[in-house]
């Protein structure tokens, strides 16, 4: 590459951020009646391809439960040398139900799509998001303040590339938990909670989760469809994010950076230390 400061350009390499496709299938029926399907193909970071599936499941409601998964593989059987581990097959239980015609989602997705693969936003309300309970956690208030440097702290993708979401999961003392990277923010979400899935942590009432730039609705759902009951975004949220947010029980924080952030719902969570 060529880069340029000022008048000057000199020749020089660069790091950037992978993205490949990934294409999503499931098996599913009773012994010697399986069907397989594609249910989509998303642009990802490649890395923590089987919770990516998992996540990506479990939010769209095709899966209720960890149990519901036999196994997750790469698909052997692809056409082509560079399809090789970019297809995954989840392997569902024989008793799973999966409501297929359900999933509205269209064939492709990019990887900053989030909800405009949806045919309608009908499709999306319609979604299992349970209401999260009227009870805690109570996160004191610095530790919202804290989130995004110790997020940053742990991305090791970003601080190379420059060019990656993050979505953390952390205790409500501030901990961290959980973090994983993606050039799609709803694919790094889909990766933390297909994590929590597999190693039987749902659902995540007692967590509060960050995401790198805006909050948008697909990611309030999702979050409320894991029981996230604190989002913190260090970008804006939009309208809808506020309104779901609002209806699920959810509290959500946007603009968390520079010692500042903005409560949009449910402001009880976030209180002085001394009253944590």
């Amino acid at each position: 590459m060529r880069r340029v400061q000022g008048a000057a350009a000199t020749e020089a390499s660069d790091v950037l951020a992978a993205e490949e496709p990934l294409e999503i299938r499931v098996g599913f029926g009773p012994a010697g009646q399986r069907e397989h399907r594609t249910l989509s193909i998303t642009m990802r970071t490649p890395g923590h391809d089987f919770e990516l599936a998992a996540g990506f499941l479990f939010t769209e409601g095709i899966i209720r439960s960890r149990q519901e998964v036999q196994g997750l593989i790469y698909c052997p059987d692809v056409a082509k040398e560079e399809e090789r581990e970019n297809v995954v097959r989840a392997e569902l239980a024989p008793s799973a139900l999966p409501d297929l015609p359900r999933l509205e989602r269209h064939f492709y997705t990019s990887s900053s799509c989030g909800v405009c693969g949806k045919t309608s936003i009908e499709a999306v309300h319609a979604a299992a998001c349970p209401v999260l309970p009227p009870a805690g956690p109570l996160v004191a208030a610095s530790v919202i303040h804290q989130l995004p440097e110790r997020q940053r702290q742990a991305q090791e993708l970003f601080e190379q590339t420059g060019g990656l979401h993050a979505a953390a999961l952390f205790s409500p003392a501030g901990e961290l938990l959980l973090l994983r990277e993606d050039v799609g923010r709803h694919n790094a979400l889909d990766k933390v909670i297909g994590a929590a899935l597999l190693q039987e942590l749902l659902p995540l009432h007692n967590t509060v989760l960050l995401v790198s730039g805006r909050a948008s609705f697909e990611l309030v759902q999702k979050a409320a469809v894991a029981g996230i009951p604190v989002l913190a975004a260090v970008g804006a949220p939009s309208s809808l994010a506020v309104s779901a947010a609002t209806n699920f029980g959810m509290t959500l924080c946007g603009f968390v950076r520079q010692n500042r952030y903005n409560v949009y719902s449910h402001p009880w969570r976030i209180v002085q230390a001394d009253d944590v």
